[in-house]
């Protein structure tokens, strides 16, 4: 009986976790105009706390997604700076609520090279050519997806990382 009780605060301290970061990031455009709130770190003497502030019904979380299913490959290879990738792939699962556009930026130089245009759920983009003539070479970078509402407005982001390999 104990193991099931330490079991389920662990699993809602994971929960209230991913649901605070997922917040946080919500704020991307907010931090200007307001100060941003950090998380707080989950710990059975506030879990319940926590959780209920999680899962209130404020105007701020209306609409935002809980979760997001990824489905890309982390690895994308061109064959030159110009060329379309041989094996590029990001899909909007049929399980996912909202149309999701994505952001690929260099880690090195913070440079976007490149822009998706929206995917609406269930489908996916594998036609992927770099807005950005790249050198020879392997690029680590962060593919930030924008899970966005009707009129295109972010709701909240999910980070990923992603490896550019540019052949020639």
């Amino acid at each position: 009986m104990i193991v099931c009780i330490v079991a389920v605060v662990i699993i809602l301290i994971l929960v209230g976790v991913i649901i605070m970061m997922m917040r946080a990031q919500n704020t991307v455009g907010e931090a200007e105009a307001k100060k941003e709130k950090r998380p707080v770190v989950v710990l059975p003497e506030n879990a319940e706390e926590v959780a209920e502030q999680i899962f209130s019904d404020d105007e701020e979380s209306e609409g935002v997604p809980l979760s997001y299913q990824v489905t890309m490959n982390s690895t994308w290879e061109f064959e030159d700076g110009k060329s379309e990738s041989s094996n590029a792939y990001v899909a909007n699962s049929k399980d996912n609520e909202t149309p999701v556009y994505f952001d690929v930026v260099r880690n090195d130089t913070q440079e976007t090279i490149y822009q998706s245009p929206v995917i609406p759920v269930g489908q996916d983009l594998s036609s992927i050519t770099l807005d950005q003539d790249l050198d020879a070479g392997d690029y680590e970078c962060t593919l930030t997806y924008h899970l966005i509402d009707e009129e295109q407005n972010t709701l909240t982001t999910v980070n990923m990382w992603v490896m550019v390999q540019v052949k020639n």
